[in-house]
């Protein structure tokens, strides 16, 4: 009997692999900014006349972005099947750059929130499939900390937001910032277009040469060709069979804490330094600091996660930003306060980054890029709360204690999401490390007794 190819044990990167990781990093880093450049201008825009917009508007439209989120996010699971995820990845970058063009020249709330609106359902596309699309493109042993890679840009992106807002607001237009999230995607744009498919999607529409061709290049196991059932209800079928339905209702949760306290949390952190007492500068310099443990703590935790498991990372994560929310309600001094929310970031927004991660490692190939999509679209209701949430307890609490507690009690609850998603070990390959369809199952049984 012929024996199984092994991969290659190297730790150096292949061309291909950094030339992958550093455009789709790219991609990550414009996310990043999009998003958090809503919370890093939220001050001025409260006071640009132009707009109109009061505390209880400005979280509406903090909101809007995860509306058009969820709708994107539920796209991509509808359709990533049907054209692939570099095509898509394309069409979703064109639509956020729309959208950042309809902000930048926005002159009443309305206008504003509609372009935030069309961000949101581009960047809802592009979350999804990209860190599906890099997990396709990835060695199983190497795959979280791939994502962790690419998903530094998105925090690089993040903090970018905060601190050119420091060095230019409010002397300078915030119209300028959001000019910088047209112009950066015609770069990215050229470099997506170059990028591979997918193998596994060229495999599914019968393009079996050209995705050994990728594999090879890549150093990946063969992938095998999709259950016909992948596509059904728009992706959502497989993902509610008895099989699936605990893991995927769970991960839903799971996404819905983490994406709460994203969303909550970026829009509205330096408003409520501000109402704590510090300047708008201070209050964005905090906010950089924890885009910075962000940018550091994906990239450690990766390889962690490879080795021991994501599950154990997301938990920590969880707990860790759990636990920094808390201190920071205790009014600690400056220099305490940094470093809280440079472990806050890991911790509160690191714990959405590697749940992706998580998700992609739980389900089968068939399920990877449907099941990413749609924990993502359904989390989407979190990112819709969670501005709301925080403009609600900013107004109504008695001091800002009441925010840290409001968005620490979702950091528990999204551990203990983590901990209950059921454990999956059977369905493990035994050749390629990967998880794999009930198709393979039968064979790598069959495999293990010989």
């Amino acid at each position: 009997m012929s024996r199984a190819p092994t991969l290659p044990r190297s730790d150096r990167l292949s061309g291909a692999t950094r030339t992958l990781l550093a455009v789709t990093w790219l991609v990550a880093t414009l996310e990043g900014f999009d998003l958090a450049i809503y919370g890093a201008t939220l001050p001025v825009l409260l006071q640009t006349p132009s707009l109109g917009m009061d505390r209880s508007e400005a979280g509406t439209i903090g909101s809007l972005v995860g509306v058009g989120m969820l709708i994107g996010a539920a796209l991509a699971g509808a359709i990533v099947h049907r054209i692939g995820p570099r095509r898509l990845l394309v069409g979703s970058i064109a639509v956020f750059t729309v959208g950042m063009l309809v902000s930048t020249f926005a002159y009443s709330a309305e206008a504003f929130g509609f372009g935030r609106l069309v961000v949101g359902l581009g960047l809802g596309v592009v979350l999804p499939t990209l860190n599906a699309y890099v997990a396709d493109l990835s060695a199983p042993r190497r795959r979280s900390r791939h994502i962790g890679l690419m998903m530094s840009g998105y925090a690089i992106g993040a903090l970018a937001a905060p601190l050119l807002g420091a060095a230019l607001l409010p002397e300078v237009s915030f119209r300028w910032l959001y000019l910088i999230g047209v112009v950066i995607p015609l770069v990215a744009l050229p470099l997506v277009f170059r990028l591979p498919e997918s193998p596994f999607h060229l495999r599914l529409i019968g393009r079996g040469a050209e995705a050994a061709e990728i594999e090879t290049r890549y150093g990946l196991p063969s992938s095998h060709v999709a259950n016909e059932q992948a596509g059904r209800l728009f992706g959502l079928g497989p993902l509610l069979t008895r099989r699936l339905a605990p893991t995927t209702l769970l991960f839903w949760a799971m996404s819905f804490c983490g994406l709460l306290l994203v969303f909550g949390i970026s829009a509205w952190l330096p408003s409520i330094m501000q109402a704590a007492g510090y300047s708008l500068g201070s209050a964005l310099l905090q906010t950089a600091a924890m885009w910075l443990g962000v940018f550091v703590g994906v990239i450690a935790a990766g390889p962690v996660a490879d080795r021991f498991g994501p599950r154990i990372v997301v938990v920590t994560a969880f707990l860790t930003g759990t636990v920094s929310l808390v201190l920071m309600s205790l009014q600690p001094p400056t220099f305490l306060l940094f470093l809280l929310m440079f472990v806050s970031g890991f911790g509160f927004i690191g714990s959405q980054i590697l749940a992706n991660a998580y998700i992609l490692s739980v389900y089968d190939p068939e399920n990877r890029s449907s099941g990413l999509a749609w924990a993502l679209s359904v989390g989407r209701l979190g990112a819709i709360a969670g501005p709301t949430l925080g403009a609600f307890v900013l107004d109504h609490a008695n001091g800002v204690d009441g925010n840290f507690y409001s968005f620490a009690i979702v950091g528990l609850l999204g551990a203990l999401t983590a901990v209950l998603v059921p454990r999956r070990e059977s369905r493990i390959d035994p050749v390629h490390g990967d998880a794999m369809p009930a198709t393979r199952l039968a064979d790598a049984q069959n495999h293990s007794r010989r």
